[in-house]
């Protein structure tokens, strides 16, 4: 082999070589940043992915972490713009659609009322061009059937609009279709239909987590141990290592007033092992119950201990205030 083949040889091989390292590098960092934002650490997570999509602007996957990690900031114009990027990258891509729509409808929560609609109108389109680009983003179908059903017409929304979408989604997985079908009950405020919808979306063996403990969460809001009890048993079965098991199966011993030493435990783990996230309690809630189970043994002490600790993790828990209130009195 000649000098100037070998030499063309090796400058491949370096090229090569150097590619390989930048894509191992980028790895790292969105590794880095799924660590940072797993642990809560949302701050970080965006530290860490701003350095990644200036590595590499074109990786969507690196915005669409972004785009979660502002929103659990309260950021959402920043979440906004990471979306839309995604979006931009790959327009076919449902999920990106999904939290695009997730993005404008944070914002509208806090926005005025004229700015409200028109974000209101653009949750919609992307919610449901999601579940256009991919009928078993069932998460989309979720968000998009919960949408309208508890918007009004102004910004597109309409129970009308839901029903054949929650027909579709029952043919598909006859556990989405009946949560689909309680959430949208549930919007409605009709709880005994809701009640029904979600013993029958439990009873269908759900595969969501997520879907399985908003129930818990909904039957911890409405005081139904037993159903929590049954979100618990199906969680684990679906995500063994998610703590959300223990909180919602301490919870309803608490209700129950049975096995106080165990419900303490749950409650007590979940405290220390929680991510601060949408979709889990608060560890500040696990406080406040931790307390409820303290009053209900006449420990005023330790309970007035555990809601204080609740107070000074989230001082708008309103469990944790009316407790300290009543606690006060006696």
């Amino acid at each position: 082999m000649g000098s100037r083949n070998t030499w063309a040889v090796l400058v491949l091989l370096g090229a090569g070589t150097a590619v390989a390292a930048a894509t191992m590098k980028q790895d790292a960092s969105l590794d880095a940043g799924r660590h940072a934002y797993e642990a809560s650490d949302y701050a970080k997570a965006i530290q860490v992915l701003q350095a990644a999509a200036a590595q590499d602007p074109q990786n969507g996957e690196v915005q669409l972490l972004l785009v979660k990690s502002y929103l659990e900031l309260q950021e959402h114009d920043a979440a906004i713009k990471s979306a839309e990027k995604a979006v931009s990258l790959d327009s076919k891509n449902s999920v990106y659609h999904e939290w695009l729509g997730r993005a404008y409808g944070g914002k509208a929560e806090h926005a005025s009322w004229f700015a409200a609609v028109s974000l209101a109108k653009k949750t919609r389109k992307e919610f449901e061009t999601a579940v256009q680009l991919d009928g078993k983003n069932f998460s989309a179908r979720q968000v998009l059937i919960e949408f309208d059903c508890s918007a009004p017409g102004l910004v597109g929304g309409g129970e009308e609009k839901a029903l054949p979408q929650i027909k579709q989604l029952m043919e598909m997985d006859a556990s989405e279709g009946h949560y689909a079908a309680g959430n949208c009950r549930r919007q409605k405020k009709d709880f005994a239909a809701a009640d029904l919808e979600f013993t029958k979306a439990l009873e269908s063996h759900p595969n969501s987590v997520e879907l399985i403990y908003d129930i818990g969460d909904y039957a911890v809001r409405h005081s139904q141990p037993e159903r929590l009890l049954a979100a618990a048993k199906a969680g684990e079965r679906v995500a063994p290592g998610d703590p959300r098991g223990n909180f919602y199966r301490g919870v309803a011993l608490v209700f129950k007033k049975e096995n106080p030493d165990e419900a303490a435990r749950l409650l007590q783990e979940y405290a220390k092992e929680a991510p601060t996230r949408s979709g889990y309690p608060r560890p500040a809630a696990a406080h406040a119950w931790l307390g409820y189970l303290y009053e209900n043994e006449n420990k005023a002490g330790d309970a007035t201990k555990e809601f204080e600790t609740a107070l000074k993790l989230d001082p708008k828990n309103k469990m944790a205030q009316e407790a300290l209130k009543r606690l006060k009195k006696n």
